[in-house]
């Protein structure tokens, strides 16, 4: 695979979501989850989807039950404790695996691209993806989605 763009995700709703269709446009992958101590960061996610998705980022939520059995929910209590708790309205996809032997593909592709070091620790993962489908950057858990140094990036890049 030559870039994320060659992949593709089940939305949260059972439509796919191919991943070409961002092309040209700054993508944030995040590994979601609804029990976690970093569940808050779903209302900052929010917020950046809000400021810059007019101006062409994507914030995609990825939920995944691989830390701490924290995403039990199905995806459609999974899409309404979002919307009703934090009001999200960015895409999101089916619940994934996003470790192991198991993982999405993409996110193999991501510790192929960069290394095991950036495979996620925990949920609220972040991934960035440029304007053609290049890894530029990760960031673990603990890292606000609003934090200057995602910010920057994605400031950089629409302004690019």
């Amino acid at each position: 695979m030559a870039s994320a763009h060659d992949f593709s995700f089940t939305g949260i709703d059972g439509k796919k979501i191919d991943l070409k269709q961002y092309a040209g446009r700054p993508v944030l992958i995040v590994n979601v989850a609804s029990y976690c101590g970093f569940t808050p960061q779903y209302s900052e996610l929010q917020k950046l989807h809000d400021k810059y998705g007019p101006k062409g980022l994507v914030v995609l939520g990825v939920p995944s039950n691989d830390f701490g059995a924290q995403e039990p929910k199905t995806e459609s209590e999974i899409a309404k404790f979002c919307e009703s708790s934090f009001g999200v309205k960015f895409p999101m996809t089916a619940k994934q695996t996003v470790v192991g032997l198991d993982a999405h593909d993409l996110y193999k592709w991501f510790s192929g691209e960069a290394g095991e070091a950036v495979a996620p620790k925990w949920n609220f993962h972040k991934y960035l993806i440029d304007k053609e489908g290049n890894l530029a950057g990760s960031w673990p858990s603990k890292v606000s989605p609003t934090s200057p140094e995602i910010t920057g990036q994605i400031e950089m890049m629409l302004a690019g």
